[in-house]
């Protein structure tokens, strides 16, 4: 009985910081801040505060770029751009991996000790199905999901926590699978003094190379099943 009223508070409370967050987001005026015309405004004031205070902003950054991941707020996208703007490309693609990892698996973690159990008891068998799938090739399956930028990043995030994915599985695909796009934003943004517009941050090209590497992701998947259909005729 104790311990089942302690479960309910720590879920409560865990709800609560989330919403909590998001409304703090808006209401501050964060989706103002998290925007492209915004950055470009700040550029010069931004650079020179972070030459000055290198460590500091390194470490505000990592906890921001975290907290965004995890609350799921608009302006990831600008965020990543700040980051190569202020660290460059090199510095600014580890502090992307490291934070987004840790916010996706903090968003991950909330979201299969919350719901997870109940939405896996009302799933019907073809839901089940699915789930049953993704365990069979979770690294390769998710990996293709964070490498296409088709679908969205905060819905790759808690998909899986109502699938048997591990722990370790999920941060190990999350890692690699946005490596690229990291790259590529931190790249953007330290040339930022050269982009006028958001329409020039992600080309055709771009987007192409992605869907590329993510059809690679699923090659072992395909090969795994035409092995597994050639042993059954056999």
């Amino acid at each position: 009985m104790i311990r089942s009223m302690y479960e309910r508070w720590i879920k409560r409370l865990i709800a609560l910081a989330f919403i909590g967050g998001l409304a703090a987001f808006f209401t501050l005026g964060g989706n103002e801040w998290l925007s492209f015309e915004a950055l470009k405004q700040n550029r010069d004031e931004l650079l020179a505060y972070a030459g000055e205070h290198y460590a500091l902003m390194l470490a505000a950054s990592m906890a921001i770029y975290t907290a965004a991941t995890a609350l799921s707020v608009p302006g990831a996208v600008v965020l990543s751009l700040a980051v190569g703007l202020l660290f460059g490309r090199w510095v600014g693609t580890a502090l992307i991996v490291f934070s987004a990892t840790l916010g996706a698996t903090l968003v991950f973690l909330a979201a299969r000790y919350l719901f997870a159990e109940a939405a896996q008891r009302r799933a019907g068998g073809f839901i089940k199905k699915i789930i049953a799938g993704f365990h069979e090739n979770a690294f390769h399956y998710l990996l293709f999901l964070r490498l296409v930028p088709l679908f969205p990043f905060w819905l790759v995030n808690l998909a899986p926590a109502f699938t048997p994915i591990s722990l370790r599985t999920y941060v190990a695909a999350t890692a690699i699978g946005i490596i690229p796009g990291s790259f590529v934003f931190a790249n953007l943004g330290q040339s930022l003094g050269r982009i006028e517009s958001a329409a020039q941050l992600v080309s055709w090209e771009t987007l192409a190379a992605f869907t590329l590497l993510g059809v690679f992701a699923l090659v072992p998947v395909m090969i795994k099943k035409f092995r597994t259909q050639d042993t059954g005729d056999k």
